[in-house]
């Protein structure tokens, strides 16, 4: 959309200005357009004049700096100019335009053009799409996610721990200001850059080593001095020898009051998955993970099934899904923030 540069109207003499305004079309012109954006289309139709005559009252007026001219692709949209309307002037001459449009009809009718434009929208949506829909995550689920992102207080920076291919940084770059992709794998990791070059993720920063190696923390004190505002773990605690541990370290990159999200099995017997994916522990249940919490210093654990349809459709789709959350300790805001959440678990 391309705005064409107008001079200002005390740029112009006087006796100018007074000729283009003793034409009253360029008058109801004026009119229509201090009431909205038209297109020269819609002022032809309004003014019952040519297009090609409408244009040169427009690029006229357009010199003067009294109107402006918006471009929409092939649309030129004309509006009063805002330097315009506080010209004396031009404020008698919009009077006179608009008692002009009100003899002809023209005035009344600007609703019934502006409306116009959406009738070959309504058509389009009325026809509804053609084939299924298309069932989950849609493709533009980072705009989706950007738009909600200012609703939450801390998104300074996010760590991924156990990032693997990468697939959560599709959830948390869109909505962090800063993600840290943690992996002890460096073949894992490869594939992760591979994500983030294509997804253009430039606020993701890959690094390889354990949850408690220098590089880990390193990066961390660099992102943020006071820690992390969130750390999550989607799949990893079944892979974790110590899982008490492993949520000791997490904790230890969040700053106070940090949240910490496990996402995880559910206590099943699928030996399977221990075979395709070298699964330690066959899942956890509920009060497991809220003892491991409790034993890693995390406070306000909750525990929450995670419904089928939203396991994917890989190899371990068939198991239960649930997810732990908590806060680092430290911070009474984030507690009495929890504190809801862990009396209606207790409810369920």
């Amino acid at each position: 959309m391309d705005v064409v540069p107008t001079p200002a109207p005390a740029a112009q003499a006087r006796w100018e200005l007074y000729r283009l305004l003793s034409e009253p079309l360029r008058l109801r012109l004026l009119a229509l357009a201090s009431v909205d954006a038209l297109a020269v289309g819609e002022l032809a139709e309004l003014l019952g004049e040519s297009q090609p005559n409408v244009s040169r009252h427009v690029a006229a007026l357009r010199q003067a700096g009294l109107v402006q001219v918006r471009r929409h692709g092939t649309w030129a949209l004309v509006r009063v100019s805002g330097e315009g309307r506080a010209d004396a002037v031009l404020d008698d001459a919009l009077r006179t335009g608009r008692a002009l449009c009100d003899a002809d009809g023209s005035l009344a009718r600007v609703v019934d053009v502006v409306g116009a434009r959406e009738r070959s929208t309504r058509e389009f949506f009325a026809r509804g799409a053609k084939g299924a829909v298309t069932v989950g995550a849609p493709p533009e689920i980072g705009a989706y996610l950007r738009a909600l992102a200012p609703l939450m207080p801390h998104r300074a920076l996010a760590i991924d721990v156990g990032t693997g291919d990468g697939r959560l940084l599709e959830i948390l770059a869109p909505v962090f200001d800063r993600v840290i992709a943690v992996d002890r794998a460096g073949a894992q990791l490869a594939m992760c850059a591979e994500r983030v070059a294509q997804r253009g993720f430039d606020n993701v920063d890959l690094v390889e080593g354990e949850l408690d190696g220098t590089e880990v923390r390193r990066a961390v004190r660099r992102a943020s001095p006071a820690g992390a505002d969130a750390v999550f773990a989607s799949r990893v605690l079944h892979h974790a020898p110590r899982p008490v541990e492993a949520l000791r370290r997490m904790a230890a990159l969040g700053r106070p009051g940090a949240a910490v999200m496990v996402l995880d099995y559910g206590a099943h017997e699928d030996e399977a998955l221990r075979a395709q994916q070298a699964d330690l522990w066959l899942g956890f249940e509920a009060d497991e993970l809220r003892r491991f919490a409790r034993e890693a210093g995390l406070v306000q654990a909750t525990v929450s099934e995670i419904p089928a349809a939203w396991r994917g459709n890989g190899a371990d789709r068939g198991v239960p899904w649930t997810l732990l959350g908590a806060n680092v300790a430290g911070d009474e805001r984030s507690t009495k923030d929890a504190a809801p959440a862990a009396k209606k678990e207790k409810r369920r």
